[in-house]
């Protein structure tokens, strides 16, 4: 057990955040918390950390608990360059490889047989049996392996400080990896990933030892990730095994018998009560009716269901019919800082198409909304298109303006009551409509964009990461409304989920190109995933012509084959000397032998830099 949180409760302000709170975090355990934004998430991580106080209840953790936290938004400042960061992470493998060859010289100036040199003989078994248990010659391999999965693979060298918010993120998770803690808090650990460094990042934490206790909206992570989901509602918890889709249905199958239950428990308690008012004052029928008196004292009332708040509803719609072929671009070349991001790229977009752009970051996603929007000559629009742009900064909006006057502005053909419902639609009511634009919240903010997207009435929708800030109930909303629109949506996106639910094509940008498949995202990414193996599969018998692969094609394959099992062979044997040198090194008398010794580590940093090698030969291969 990690931690154990016991009847729980907290309030700021005077306000209850959440109570009777009581769930535990086991040993190697994935767990999701998830919950509308102000239910008290972060609240509970820094219970957790101990960073806040419970009003109520109890926290336990165990003793020498080691946690890692990852805020949002959270990186830090240092002058190091990232590996030489990385490294600090492994100071004391990297004290304990410098001590051994240091005690190792001793040992060999050393009078045999004395004291001084059973002592250097004992320290020199003691220190090998911890440079085996932590792979301390494997150091460089573990920080290779992290930040090339997390997308740090050129920027070793790279000063920490010189880096933006979202590197120092990114570079914080990394180091929190490589620290490999009992117990993993991520707040929103996807926030900065691009799709690929997602993946990875989704197959590392397979494999981490540790326990993971994860806040995030990205429901495509949650499903990858965790086998348990608590949610905060109306200031309780409740938990669920399984993932975040396993989740989905056991909520609605709860909700649904808690209602029911409530209801058949109300409807007894009306026919008892009706049986009271009707026999009480009678001598005949008094007694049964005191007896259903009692029974009503003794029966534990069910509390009613929590009915949530309803979730924003989003309506797009348009006025005019653009022509078919709402966008064509031919060559377009585009550069930021003396960066090439496009370079004759070429896109056809019809009427009607839900089209999602997805890439590296900094690939040139935004670029591209802004330069179709800003009317470059390689980009042909067609007539009677109407753009509408949903900015993820959200820097259309005026800060000084209240929110009834951001939207009535713009609109001043329809009425206040108009404009409040709109607004209301949208998630903002009348306690937010004489708030300042700029004092809102990010979620806020997220939904009086949308809600000024929509009166726009565009019939050709550019989002750009139109789900940052929005919580699940506002996310799904969304996704309703985008499905439902009639009219051309292209947008950028990090939500796979969210992805997944809208497009119907996707446009990669990558290698300067934009790379169009006509298909859905699990499809894409299905592609991208095997698109190496797709090349080493041997060729199946056609269904329709009945041949097989060709005389050259099956010679080929024998002969990989051939090579697999060389390589195979290759790694045993030297896995093999190396399990011989670790004995050997184990063995106080070789240990004793300073020449030897250094002979033997040397012996050995070359074998692993092989394996390194036949490693990543033999994953191509196969």
């Amino acid at each position: 057990m990690l931690v154990t949180i016991d009847n729980a409760a907290f309030s700021y302000g005077g306000n209850l955040i959440f109570e009777n709170v009581a769930f535990a975090l086991n040993e190697g355990e994935r767990v999701g918390l998830i919950g509308g934004n102000g239910e008290g998430k972060t609240t509970l991580i820094k219970l957790i950390l101990g960073e806040l106080e419970a009003d109520l209840g109890t926290i336990i953790k165990k003793n020498g608990l080691k946690i890692g936290y990852l805020e949002q938004n959270g990186g830090y400042a240092s002058g190091n360059t990232v590996y030489a960061e990385m490294r600090e992470v492994f100071k004391e493998e990297l004290c304990a490889v410098e001590k051994i060859s240091s005690l190792s010289a001793q040992l060999s100036d050393a009078v045999f047989p004395s004291r001084e040199y059973d002592v250097l003989s004992a320290k020199i078994e003691s220190l090998n049996k911890f440079l085996s248990a932590r792979d301390c010659f494997d150091v460089d391999v573990k920080i290779k392996t992290v930040l090339n999965g997390m997308g740090f693979s050129s920027m070793y060298e790279r000063v920490i400080d010189s880096m933006s918010g979202g590197e120092k993120t990114r570079l914080k998770l990394a180091r929190l990896l490589l620290e490999s803690p009992d117990l993993l808090i991520l707040d929103e650990p996807t926030n900065h990933l691009d799709i690929s460094t997602l993946f990875w990042l989704e197959e590392y934490l397979q494999s981490f030892g540790g326990g993971i206790f994860v806040v995030s909206h990205d429901r495509y992570f949650l499903d990858k990730t965790v086998n348990r989901i608590l949610e905060i509602e109306n200031k309780r918890l409740t938990a669920f095994s399984g993932n975040y889709s396993k989740y989905k249905l056991l909520k609605e199958e709860l909700t649904v018998r808690r209602l029911k239950e409530y209801e058949a428990q109300q409807e007894e308690i009306a026919k008892l009560q009706n049986y009271i008012d009707k026999n009480i004052v009678r001598a005949s029928t008094a007694k049964s009716a005191q007896s259903r008196v009692k029974q009503l004292e003794k029966m534990e009332l069910k509390e009613k269901p929590f009915t949530p708040p309803k979730p924003p509803s989003f309506v797009f719609g348009y006025d005019v019919q653009p022509y078919e072929r709402v966008l064509e671009i031919n060559g377009l070349n585009l550069e930021r800082g003396g960066k090439q991001l496009i370079n004759g790229g070429n896109l056809n977009v019809k009427r009607g198409e839900k089209i999602a752009v997805v890439g590296e970051n900094g690939a040139g996603k935004t670029t591209l909304l802004k330069e179709i929007l800003k009317g470059n000559p390689a980009v042909k629009v067609g007539r009677f298109v109407k753009f509408a742009l949903y900015d993820q900064e959200t820097a259309n909006l005026n800060g000084s303006n209240s929110v009834l006057q951001e939207l009535w502005e713009r609109h001043v053909g329809l009425t206040q009551t108009e404009v409040r419902s709109a607004l209301a639609r949208c998630g903002l009511f009348a306690e937010d409509m004489e708030k300042s634009v700029e004092s809102l919240s990010g979620g806020e903010r997220a939904k009086l964009a949308l809600c000024v997207l929509e009166c726009e009435r565009g019939n050709v929708i550019l989002m750009d990461e139109p789900t940052n800030h929005l919580d699940l109930p506002a996310r799904e909303g969304l996704e309703r409304a985008l499905k439902n629109f009639g009219g051309t949506l292209i947008f950028v996106s990090h939500d796979r989920y969210f992805i997944s639910v809208i497009a119907e094509s996707i446009v990669e940008i990558a290698d300067g190109k934009l790379n169009r498949f006509d298909g859905s995202y699990d499809g894409f990414t299905a592609q991208k995933k095997s698109a190496r193996q797709i090349e080493t599969q041997p060729v199946k018998k056609s269904e329709n012509s009945g041949a097989y692969r060709s005389k050259k094609e099956r010679a080929e394959e024998e002969k990989k084959k051939q090579l697999v099992k060389n390589l195979e062979n290759e790694i045993s044997e030297l896995e093999r000397e190396e399990d011989e040198i670790n004995k050997l090194l184990s063995q106080p008398e070789i240990a004793a032998d300073y020449v030897r010794v250094n002979k033997l580590i040397k012996k050995s940093e070359g074998i692993k830099l092989q394996l390194d090698g036949l490693y990543s030969k033999y994953s191509e291969m196969i």
